[in-house]
């Protein structure tokens, strides 16, 4: 009898892993979303993530008379591309993500994470040219 509820034991842990494993940590989908960066903010109560948003191009309509942008939300789990993308805020830029089936409360709010950035607009140096003022 107590060899059955160490078998029985051992297979719920072992399910409860697996399930654990491809609901947080498998990777269901990768890619790249492309749009104007919004904004990335650090925020929480007990677990601080980055989260940001993304306004790609193109209107939708959730409900007959409405009209909304698509926006792309995510998390960022590296402190460094968080920081990086804080400056790149109101440009276009190219993303690369990961998605998985949840979202984990240390990792951020969304199940989509940022772990790069394809491409983005290099800062031109300003071609504002100062004008003298007239001595009056």
């Amino acid at each position: 009898m107590k060899k059955f509820w160490i078998i029985t034991l051992s297979v719920l842990v072992a399910g409860l892993a697996l399930f654990f494993y491809f609901r947080f940590y498998f990777v269901f989908g990768e890619g790249v979303k492309s749009g104007e960066l919004n904004y990335v903010v650090y925020k929480g109560v007990l677990f601080k993530t980055y989260e940001g948003k993304l306004i790609q191009s193109g209107i939708r309509s959730r409900t007959a008379g409405t009209i909304q942008s698509y926006e792309f939300e995510f998390s960022v789990d590296d402190e460094a591309l968080a920081r990086e993308l804080m400056l790149l805020g109101g440009r276009t830029v190219e993303l690369h993500y990961k998605e998985y089936f949840g979202a984990l409360p240390w990792r951020g709010f969304t199940k989509f994470v940022v772990d790069s950035i394809v491409s983005a607009p290099v800062q031109q140096p300003s071609s504002v040219v100062p004008v003298p003022v007239a001595a009056e």
